[in-house]
């Protein structure tokens, strides 16, 4: 096994620097959810290139494509997949391949999974031979936009002919320095639900608040009290986020608006405790504008699952991981709050999403969705590698049952 490390590592080096050349092209050009018909064709080029034969338009956007195997290519599938949309942020990283779409930047590292993606896709058609299985590569559009790339490429028609056996995906983590890991069996990330209020009132003139029935005020109650489903009705064991990015009253110093419209997230793992947290806004929010004389419509955009990954695969990760990066470079982690909607390939096939490390030692950090984003390119070779040795191990050892 040792020979096989050795030879992906090399490959990963040798195919280094033509990754970063990808990836710094597609931050240059990105594309935002549903949009990315450039990224799409890019990628099916690329892969045109390494002589396999991509098919795109999968879920609109989408692209897949098969490497198969020297040693029973029929038997054993095991998929790899990375996103590729942007975010509507104007960036401001001062980089020479910085965005030229104006208001449109990769500020969650999609081109960094995309291109590692590619890299390692590169290292499997050079040793397909040894292969005992073959590969799915899945790149995914709008994973950044409900109803989520996954969902749309499955109901496409992803999985029609070949359904993987086992399904892998990272995302790079601007906290972890270059050069690790990190990973976690079972619940992993968050359900989440888009949630859209109208608070309607009567308008009037700041001055004569008593003629009118404020939204703003209503909308506000409305904000502390949903506080209560987190503090007071959350079992203190389940874990769960309610939060407002939105609140707009479009009224003046003296003019009471007619109405308020506010958005916000709910997140949690139980998919019981889901539906009930739902209720639970919708009682409370119709309940005081109700009480205050005013009205509340409430929309909930019902969003991605939680991503619950398996044991086994996760177990291997780890374990693959630690052979190829060394134990003082991999971590188990905790649950986080994010959502992925990775979350619905994971609900089909035993799956397992782990994070990279992409921080440069000695500058300051800067998160994901930010316009600052920053990537220590040398973690391109790093996943490419691992996910290529990953794969390869996978395909060895089958730890998975052919899908029903």
């Amino acid at each position: 096994m040792n020979n096989i490390i050795d030879t992906i590592k090399q490959l990963a080096h040798q195919y280094h620097e033509e990754a970063v050349g990808w990836r710094r092209w597609m931050h240059r050009h990105p594309d935002l959810s549903q949009q990315e018909f450039g990224t799409m064709a890019f990628v099916a080029e690329r892969l045109t290139e390494m002589g396999l034969e991509p098919k795109t338009g999968i879920g609109k956007t989408g692209v897949m494509a098969m490497i198969r195997g020297g040693k029973d290519p029929d038997a054993y599938c095991v998929g790899l997949r990375a996103d590729y949309d942007a975010l509507p942020l104007t960036e401001c990283t001062g980089l020479p391949f910085a965005s030229e779409n104006p208001g449109v930047m990769h500020a969650c590292g999609h081109d960094m999974h995309t291109s590692s993606l590619l890299c390692a896709a590169k290292i499997l058609c050079s040793i397909k031979e040894e292969l005992e299985g073959s590969i799915m590569l899945i790149f995914e559009p709008s994973e950044e936009m409900y109803p989520g790339g996954a969902r749309m490429m499955m109901d496409d028609g992803l999985f029609d002919e070949v359904m993987p056996n086992e399904i892998y995906s990272f995302h790079c983590l601007p906290e972890m320095d270059f050069g690790r890991i990190g990973m976690k069996k079972g619940r992993y990330m968050a359900s989440t639900d888009e949630l859209y209020w109208t608070v309607k009132g009567k308008g009037g003139h700041g001055a004569t608040p008593h003629m009118s029935v404020d939204p703003i005020l209503i909308a506000s109650h409305i904000v502390v009290a949903l506080q209560q489903i987190v503090s007071r009705n959350a079992a203190p064991m389940m874990p769960t986020v309610l939060s407002f990015g939105k609140f707009i009253g479009e009224g003046r110093t003296n003019i009471i608006p007619d109405e308020v419209k506010m958005e916000g997230i709910i997140r949690t793992f139980d998919p019981q405790w889901r539906l009930d947290c739902h209720e639970k806004i919708r009682k409370i929010s119709c309940g005081i504008a109700e009480s205050m004389g005013g009205e509340c419509d409430l929309f909930i955009d019902y969003g991605y699952p939680p991503v619950i990954n398996d044991d086994e695969c996760t177990q291997q990760v780890h374990d693959n991981g630690v052979t190829f990066l060394g134990q003082e470079n991999v971590d188990w982690l905790d649950l986080r709050m994010t959502a992925e909607d990775f979350a619905f390939f994971a609900q089909k096939i035993p799956a397992c999403y782990f994070r990279v490390g992409i921080h440069i030692p000695g500058t300051p950090y800067s998160n994901l969705h930010r316009p600052d984003l920053m990537v220590d390119e040398r973690s391109i070779e790093l996943a490419g590698g691992f996910v290529a040795y990953n794969a390869f191990t996978a395909l060895k050892n089958k730890i998975k049952q052919i899908p029903s």
